[in-house]
């Protein structure tokens, strides 16, 4: 497919400008020859800190336009030539009309995440629409259900990477329960100034292309004084037959390690530094988005506790805390109360490869210091769903030929009751009572997907398995364990049952289970559900109505934001129906098993995904239908 021009080489940057961009920060609309002076001038400074729009009828303009983040000028694939794309301001119960225009020489697409919709207005080509063609415009009408806090991006190839993303603020029609003086939109990114065909390329000939924190000699070393030899060796060993490297925890890393990403906030790079103003006593909310392409991020704020009040753009009982982790595409919102002049806020990379950062000030001009990173976290054999083999008893297990493992009865991995496992006081929920399989239709099928039914495709597409997958939605995820701060855990999300929730409880139980294994192969650099990419796979079928127990379970050793369009679940981390999360997405760790409900009420054939964008490019990708 024919991308958008991109200018090859230009002047070399040094590592310190990559890493900390401009101090102008992104120069990017004012200096574009392809702006529209209409579109930028409706996009004024609004509440958010960034420019918005605001009401129920936009005029979208999705173009090339120049932008210059690390020293060396790029085009950008923008809305309205700004970079991220403006706030979009709608009203809960409002119908919002959205005018989107092609200004490229490619086709495009905007998909509006986490949004309830019909599945003709959600904006994935070739499943929803055909996408918006060179030249042509899309219209996208629809009622909008909700609030809080949401985003926009590309559906269509690499764009995502290229800058066509923005935030949405849907304020809530009843009076919200959050109060705060400010609001701020705190949108996170990663940049690269290389061709997202090129950085694919490089996965694809190998994924450590972009891993420089490979363990050295002196790491061997000191595993030796700290382990002894063998248990060294043995655990060295076990990691070269899974062709792994437990240092690999992103497949892109930032420049600061020799890699190619500069991490920005609300499109700024470090040195931009980012400033969002406050009064002393004021309650500031802080709206955060991850619309980055490959980057999870540890978010803290020193020196001050952050107040989660809602997950994905649903409320949750609030939750004090020094940090958390957020995934590609999740969204948190927090509440602050600063009282000194100036804090810093810091978003380092979950591989310590670089971080964005921006400052909450009482003036422009102030700014915090900035903390060093955490140290570099090496992945264990039970981050990898492999409990008790960190000492290298792994020769039975480690190398194993998937080609040879065809039609292996995989029964014992599923169904394991892990109810007596506790960590931290968290007890998981029980297992649901499942009903027996449905009668078979017309083509000798069951009408949807028991576990039994499901096939895993053992071969070259899955390079591993996670032989004991366990829950652990009460720990932070790898690096953050023990770091002394108080970390955010998914166990620690309630839902709050009150407040603009438009979406009802479900109390009854699940007709059916779903079993998805996340599988993939690093050697290959190839994802997939099931052990099947999105070319060999058949959708998942969730009948009209149906209440669906969904089983993830991640055979990988990268953690995977995995999104279902169209529908909310609930997350199962408490037996109290009232009290499970609503998120539109969810972080599944390596060696993890997580399950949510979901109540097939909207029909439609729905995008069903990882969302790293490469990830996606390379098989994790299926369709869910409801029919």
């Amino acid at each position: 497919m024919k991308r958008n021009p991109w200018p090859p080489g230009g002047g070399r940057v040094t590592r310190r400008r990559f890493v900390q961009g401009l101090a102008a920060g992104a120069a990017v609309t004012a200096f574009s020859p392809w702006l529209t002076r209409d579109a930028y001038a409706v996009a004024r400074p609004g509440r958010y800190g960034v420019p918005e729009l605001s009401g129920t009828e936009f005029d979208l303009a999705i173009e090339p336009t120049a932008v210059n983040i690390t020293g060396t000028p790029r085009i950008a694939t923008l809305v309205n030539g700004l970079l991220p794309g403006p706030v979009l301001r709608w009203r809960e119960g409002d119908a919002v009309t959205l005018r989107v225009t092609n200004r490229l020489n490619t086709s495009t697409s905007i998909h509006w995440h986490g949004i309830l919709l019909p599945t003709d207005m959600d904006g994935v080509p070739g499943i929803s629409f055909a996408g918006i063609a060179p030249g042509e415009s899309f219209t996208y009408r629809f009622r909008v259900r909700q609030s809080g806090t949401f985003w926009y991006h590309s559906h269509t190839g690499f764009q995502e990477q290229t800058g066509l993303y923005g935030a949405l603020v849907i304020e809530p029609r009843d009076p919200d329960p959050i109060r705060a003086d400010r609001d701020y939109v705190v949108m996170l990114s990663d940049w690269t100034d290389e061709d997202p065909e090129a950085v694919y390329y490089h996965l694809k000939a190998g994924d450590g292309y972009y891993n420089y924190h490979k363990r050295t000699v002196a790491d061997f070393f000191h595993d030796v004084s700290a382990k002894g030899l063998a248990a060294t060796l043995k655990n060295r060993w076990a990691w070269g037959m899974m062709r792994m490297d437990p240092r690999d925890l992103s497949d892109v890393s930032g420049a600061q390690t020799g890699g190619t990403y500069t991490y920005l906030i609300n499109g700024q790079p470090p040195a931009a530094n980012w400033t969002g103003l406050f009064k002393p006593g004021e309650r500031v909310r802080l709206r955060f988005i991850n619309g980055s392409s490959m980057t999870f991020f540890d978010v803290r704020i020193p020196g001050l506790k952050m107040t989660v009040v809602a997950a994905d753009g649903s409320n949750v009982e609030p939750v004090s805390v020094d940090e958390f982790r957020i995934g590609v595409a999740e969204t948190y919102d927090v509440v602050v109360e600063p009282k000194d002049d100036a804090y810093t806020i810091f978003a380092q990379a979950l591989d310590r490869s670089g971080y964005a950062r921006a400052t909450l000030a009482v003036r422009e001009g102030l700014s915090a210091p900035v903390p060093e990173m955490d140290p570099i976290y090496s992945r264990t054999m039970s981050d990898m769903g492999m409990p008790g083999m960190d000492g290298g008893a792994m020769s039975g297990m480690s190398g194993m030929d998937m080609g040879g493992m065809q039609g292996m009865d995989m029964s014992h991995m599923h169904g394991m009751d892990m109810s007596g496992m506790t960590h931290g006081g968290w007890t998981p929920p029980p297992r649901p009572k499942l009903p027996h399989p449905a009668p078979a239709n017309g083509r000798g099928q069951t009408a949807y997907p028991q576990p039994q039914d499901v096939h895993l495709q053992l071969g070259p597409a899955v390079e591993t398995l996670a032989m004991m997958p366990t829950y652990r939605l009460d720990q932070p995820g790898a690096g953050l364990d023990g770091n002394g701060r108080r970390v955010l855990t998914y166990a620690d999300l309630v839902r709050l049952d009150r407040g603009p929730q438009n979406i009802p409880f479900h109390a009854r139980d699940p007709d059916a289970e779903v079993l998805l294994h996340l599988t993939g192969s690093m050697d290959r650099y190839v994802f997939g559900f099931n052990g099947l990419t999105y070319d060999q796979s058949q959708p998942v079928r969730f009948p009209y109505g149906q209440r669906i127990w969904v089983t993830l379970v991640n055979d990988t050793m990268m953690e995977h934001p995995i999104h279902l369009h169209g529908m909310f679940t609930e997350l199962d981390n408490t037996a109290d129906y009232r009290r499970r999360p609503l998120k539109h997405t969810v972080i599944v760790k390596p060696g993890e098993t997580l399950h949510y409900y979901l109540t097939a009420d909207e029909r439609g054939r729905w995008a069903y995904h990882c969302h790293l964008l490469y990830h996606m490019e390379a098989g994790m990708f299926t369709t869910a239908e409801v029919a």
